[in-house]
């Protein structure tokens, strides 16, 4: 007997580990029910697209038995990412490797989450369903909706997100703030809108270094281009003057005041931006841990939430989710959970430690230099490696 048979499980959040989990598990028989906040697959924008990597997400992928779906549904056309200057000075085109040995291939995130919603029985996923709080009750876990319903599963798995309501009951450990704020906008027909940076971006995607700040550009398949402006801050009012620029002349006036010293080429970005939101970057700790327990368990950014400067969120979820996966359908009740918790805090104590050493470097007053070096270093590992194949 493994340790779902008979079990209810409720997973709580719809994103790619949840919806993988899910997908994991029912290819086995398991009782499963995704929770998810959204009122329906349509409430919300999906953000940046995302690079799968060959021993995690799509090694996730091809064990749900849906290797084909993400390649009927990748985007080969971001295959570089552009590193730039304050001033938009060209200083390395860094090739995406979308074949072979370490193959990362882009999708977006809203084919990813459409391929895996459909890889799932029929209702399996209960829209409008906000966690307010859980509790345990005797060896059940007791779930608290903000629409009213309470439902008790055997075995509960937070893939909730940074700021996880499930997070509370299995360690009073909390997220930091790194100091660290991105700031997330959207430029709608981009082309038209910026076409001095749409064509600086060629389309595909690029980052700017400069003053211990960062742009970060992408397109999206619409037309538009997702931009995430980041820097350090630790006043809560810079948040209120962000919030309050609520026209154009203010969110240039915004971009002056704290990107000082930057040209004037990214000003439109701000200008023309359909929104503008405060998005704090937060972390676990490296060495986190917490004792198991037998029905509860965290994967993705509700276990160890990290900036995005290694790459690895999406796919460290997915990865979790695997893990678990092998984990309950292969162990017996008591073990199953602890088993994958020991192995995740292995894992992510070194990739924390890491991406934490990437954000101080993005962030530094030599910031350009040095990021240009580890990426020059990424493909001449790479093309060493090719070359002894």
């Amino acid at each position: 007997m493994n340790a779902i048979d008979g079990k209810k499980i409720a997973i709580i959040g719809g994103g790619p580990g949840g919806l993988t989990l899910a997908r994991l598990l029912q290819m086995h028989g398991a009782d499963v029910a995704v929770y998810e906040r959204d009122h329906s697959r349509e409430a919300r924008v999906q953000g940046s697209a995302l690079d799968l990597h060959e021993d995690s997400g799509l090694a996730a992928l091809e064990a749900a038995g849906l290797t084909d779906a993400f390649w009927e549904n990748h985007r080969p056309d971001l295959d570089r990412l552009r590193l730039t200057d304050q001033h938009g000075s060209v200083l390395h085109d860094h090739p995406r490797t979308m074949s072979g040995a370490g193959k990362r291939p882009e999708i977006e995130r809203g084919p990813l989450r459409d391929l895996l919603l459909d890889s799932l029985r029929p209702d399996t996923v209960q829209w409008d369903h906000k966690l307010e709080s859980a509790t345990l009750d005797g060896s059940k876990v007791a779930l608290h909706f903000a629409n009213g319903q309470r439902v008790l599963a055997d075995i509960a798995i937070g893939g909730d997100g940074a700021n996880s309501r499930l997070r509370a009951i299995v360690t009073p450990i909390r997220p930091q703030y790194v100091g660290v704020t991105l700031v997330e906008g959207v430029v709608p027909a981009a082309e038209d809108a910026v076409p001095e940076l749409w064509k600086l971006l060629g389309g595909a995607a690029l980052i700017a270094l400069g003053t211990e700040r960062t742009i970060g550009m992408g397109t999206k398949p619409d037309g538009s281009i997702l931009f995430y402006a980041g820097l350090k801050s630790s006043d809560l009012e810079d948040k209120q003057r962000l919030e309050e620029a609520d026209n154009a002349d203010k969110r240039v006036a915004w971009f002056h005041a704290n990107f000082d010293g930057w040209s004037e080429m990214w000003a439109p970005l701000f200008a023309t931006a359909s929104s503008m939101v405060w998005r704090p970057l937060l972390v676990c700790p490296a060495d986190q841990h917490w004792e198991p327990k037998t029905n509860l368990t965290l994967i993705g950014d509700a276990a160890h939430v990290m900036p995005p400067y290694a790459g690895e969120g999406v796919n460290m979820a997915m990865l979790d989710a695997l893990v678990l996966s092998r984990h309950l359908l292969g162990e017996s009740d008591p073990g199953a959970i602890a088993a994958y918790e020991t192995e995740m805090f292995d894992r992510m104590k070194d990739m924390t430690e890491d991406t934490m050493l990437n954000t101080e470097m993005f962030y530094a007053p030599d910031a350009a230099d040095r990021v240009v070096n580890l990426f020059r270093s990424f493909g001449e590992a790479a093309s060493g490696n090719s070359a002894t194949e």
